[in-house]
């Protein structure tokens, strides 16, 4: 088998369902196989898998172990050469595992890759590619002087700037949303270190892959959305599990010294109450017109009830994309892309494209009953049930 793609759920049954769906059309010509693990949701998650997805392997824990174990459980499972680690909450276009297989073959000495990660408003996500967080490193993430010294090394090394947001190239760092690496490799670094509950494991890992002098890379060719805030509500408890998680990093693979622990005491203290506060939701504001794009005529004409505004129809097979956009022309509007019409590589490709403050986007997956989206990296996502 060429590639087992293993999917960590945890109380997020919609992404979850829209998930597996854009994998299931993206390894359609593949022998490859999908595997969900279920960390003992408390919705729906199990029921929606069993249902819609009779055919998919699914684990279900009867406790919540976290993203390291409940990601080695499923792995222990998996048949594939390759394995992709994947989020449920992202969407990937129909041809990501047959470009990121051909990538890696062409590899030597292979380690981990990563890809491009966009957020729910087409915005890129910069922990697509990192550095090693070492104390200094770390310092100029948590007072923002890569962001003052963009050109200079010395201060941006934590997002990995050397590497452009439109290039191939080796990195340290990858992020656990989106991880390719042989089974082989993975079994051999003895997976995710499950003293970690979350949050620094895929540091670690990366980490441990360089160790044993592997090439991790960042691939610009595959572009992932990845809502990112659904996954985390980011209070209390995420701020403690994610000081526990650095302090957990750096105890093992750096020496301590006075100095070292007090700046990483300070430093984790800060950056958790930033994220932490990143976190808080914020009122937003109605779209002023919502612009559906599909060829569903009848749907197009109940959506105004359901959604309480305004919609404008764009049939998918008559309409161009720059149309789309005089009609969104200084209005805030949400952009409704309805799956079985537009591919989700399309889907992708609109929201990367489109991006701006004022368009907001929501995607409609093929024969579901709900449509679904981000407004911000930082909120839970939005799920509006179609009835």
């Amino acid at each position: 088998m060429q590639l087992s793609v293993i999917i960590l759920n945890y109380n997020v049954r919609y992404f979850l369902e829209q998930c597996v769906l854009s994998v299931q059309e993206a390894i359609a010509t593949l022998d490859a196989e999908i595997i969900v693990i279920d960390n003992n949701s408390t919705d729906d998650s199990c029921l929606m898998m069993e249902e819609r997805f009779p055919s998919v392997k699914l684990i279900q824990n009867r406790e919540n172990f976290g993203f390291p174990k409940g990601n080695n459980i499923g792995i222990s499972q998996a048949k594939g050469k390759y394995i992709c680690i994947l989020n449920p909450d992202t969407v990937v276009a129909e041809d990501t595992f047959i470009k990121i297989l051909a990538f890696a073959e062409r590899q030597a000495n292979l380690g981990i890759i990563g890809c491009k990660l966009i957020d729910g408003t087409g915005n890129f996500l910069p922990e697509s590619k990192r550095g090693i967080p070492t104390p200094w490193v770390a310092l100029t993430k948590v007072f923002g002087l890569y962001k003052v010294f963009p050109k200079w090394k010395l201060f941006n090394q934590y997002y990995a700037q050397h590497i452009k947001e439109n290039e191939t190239g080796k990195v340290e760092i990858l992020v656990g949303a989106f991880m390719f690496i042989q089974r082989d490799l993975y079994l051999e670094l003895g997976g995710f270190d499950e003293d970690c509950f979350m949050y620094a494991d895929d540091i670690d890992l990366s980490y441990r892959a360089l160790q044993k002098q592997k090439s991790n890379y960042y691939f610009h060719e595959v572009t992932v959305l990845h809502y990112k805030g659904e996954s985390t509500i980011k209070d209390e408890k995420y701020m403690n599990r994610f000081q526990e998680a650095m302090n957990f990093f750096y105890k093992k693979h750096f020496r301590k010294s006075w100095f070292f622990t007090f700046f990483i005491k300070i430093g984790i203290i800060v950056f958790s109450f930033i994220k932490m506060f990143q976190g808080k939701s914020k009122a937003k504001a109605l779209p002023e017109r919502y612009i559906f794009y599909s060829s569903n005529k009848i749907l197009s004409e109940k959506l105004p009830s359901i959604l309480k505004n305004k919609v404008v129809f764009l049939d998918f097979k008559k309409e161009k994309m720059v149309n789309s956009c005089l009609i969104l022309k200084d209005a805030k509007a949400e952009i409704i892309l309805d799956n079985q019409y537009v591919s989700f590589k399309k889907c992708i490709k609109i929201i990367e494209t489109l991006k701006d403050k004022n368009i907001t986007f929501k995607i409609f997956p093929k024969n579901a009953s709900f449509i679904i989206g981000s407004d911000s990296r930082d909120d839970r996502g939005q799920i509006i049930k179609i009835e």
